[in-house]
């Protein structure tokens, strides 16, 4: 194992761990399901591939670096799938998305 690759490794590793705290904080301070659903589906997929790519690095090539492939393959397929299902599935039941109200009860209306 060289130097460059433990660099790589590490490199990869930690941008995965920066987006699952992203992650991880965007599901906490968010303020309703939707966006807390973009927010853990974007950064979550990410952070999760980038870690696994880190892993795969400094594996070096062997069996268990394409079984960490075919795992990356599946995530990339799987997690903005599942993400877009639930959200979906909550528009279609009624889950309104949440506004911003002002003191006395009206709704903003925020041009783009």
């Amino acid at each position: 194992m060289t130097l460059v690759q433990i660099i790589l490794a590490v490199i990869l590793i930690l941008g995965g761990a920066f987006f699952l705290t992203v992650s991880a904080l965007g599901l906490l301070r968010l303020p309703d399901f939707y966006a807390r659903t973009h927010a853990v589906g974007k950064s979550e997929t990410l952070g999760t591939i980038l870690t696994l790519f880190g892993l795969a690095v400094y594996n070096g090539w062997g069996l268990s670096t394409f079984k960490i492939l075919f795992i990356i393959f599946f995530v990339l397929i799987a997690s903005p799938t599942a993400t877009h299902a639930i959200a979906r599935a909550a528009l279609r039941s009624g889950l309104e998305p949440w506004t911003k109200k002002k003191q006395d009860g009206e709704e903003i209306k925020e041009e783009s």
